[in-house]
């Protein structure tokens, strides 16, 4: 049964753009109270005390353990998660966590976090926002309902052009790589459409040097026997804000989706169209995209509920486990 009375205490650890977007909508809910935020910038921990009353804000994680917080959030670069959320578990600063994607940089580190979390026996949640927009919600219900028959093939796009003509490999280091930072949205929700996906093959592009990777296609196969292709990139031309999308084929007909709108149809039939207006895009409090909103208050419910959100840990770690095997191919 859920507790409404309960007041939830939270830190937040990065104070970059996700760590300040997070904070500004939690603040808005009232089974929360924001108790303590950190990061090692100066600046950023002066802005953060602008848009947050927070007990503490400091630049020490450990710090925390005197507050007896009910939920830490982790928005920092992704190659810095699995040594922050380690550290959560092994101070017991907090048995319930969120993180922003990537869980880790490594499946076996990922796999590690999954069993600290159980031993915790708490609430986990993985920032991949893109199953909280309403088209993809309704891609989702489509296939669960078997609307086109037995599926056969796909094709997948992660795009942005953050990086085109940029020649600073630490510029986009920071970030993980083209991979983990966008290929791993879309990788989330082909698992999530389709389950249990496999590497084939993969090609890498590199535009700068020292191992940086900018743009990576790879193919897979389910083990239900469709086939699919991935195409991520952050060197696209075009693309003010990254975008996100799938084109799925099955017996009886095709559906494609993305960001904005989804098309959907039957074999000999007119094609439906619907655009994320169409799908009741509503939320109480609106900052990024209405999803970042839905990610926080089902999370937050699910805590006062006792109840497990997805996606958790370990759905983090299966898109993980994908990932590991397209660097290894």
């Amino acid at each position: 049964m859920q507790n409404s009375e309960r007041t939830l205490k939270v830190g937040i650890v990065g104070l970059g753009k996700m760590g300040l977007l997070h904070t500004s909508i939690l603040s808005t809910m009232p089974n929360v109270e924001i108790k303590a935020l950190c990061d090692k910038s100066w600046l950023m921990r002066k802005l953060a005390k602008k848009i947050a009353r927070a007990e503490l804000v400091t630049h020490d994680l450990t710090r925390m353990s005197n507050l007896n917080l009910d939920v830490i959030y982790v928005t920092t670069p992704i190659p810095s998660h699995y040594r922050i959320i380690k550290s959560i578990y092994s101070e017991n600063l907090a048995r319930n966590v969120f993180s922003e994607k990537t869980l880790s940089l490594r499946y076996a580190q990922s796999q590690e976090l999954c069993d600290l979390s159980r031993k915790a026996d708490g609430v986990t949640m993985v920032g991949y926002m893109k199953r909280f927009s309403v088209t993809f919600r309704k891609a989702k219900e489509l296939l669960e309902q078997n609307a086109l028959g037995n599926l056969l093939s796909f094709e997948a796009f992660a795009y942005s052009s953050d990086f085109v003509g940029v020649k600073n490999e630490s510029t986009s280091s920071v970030r993980g790589g083209v991979l983990e930072d966008l290929g791993s949205h879309v990788a989330d929700l082909a698992l999530w459409f389709l389950g249990d996906l496999d590497v084939v093959s993969a090609k890498w592009l590199s535009t700068v040097p020292l191992n940086s990777t900018d743009k990576v296609g790879f193919q897979v196969k389910g083990r239900n026997g469709i086939e699919g292709m991935f195409n991520v990139s952050w060197i696209e031309e075009g693309y003010r804000m990254p975008e996100f999308g799938l084109t799925i084929r099955g017996s009886e007909g095709m559906l494609k989706v993305d960001d904005n709108k989804l098309e959907f149809s039957l074999n000999n039939s007119v094609s439906t169209r619907l655009y994320r207006q169409d799908l009741d895009d509503h939320v109480p409090f609106f900052l990024g995209d209405s999803e970042y909103y839905r990610e926080d208050d089902l999370f937050i419910r699910s805590m006062l509920s006792g109840e497990k959100p997805e996606p958790g840990f370990q759905t983090a770690a299966d898109v993980d486990r994908l990932l590991e095997q397209v660097r290894g191919s």
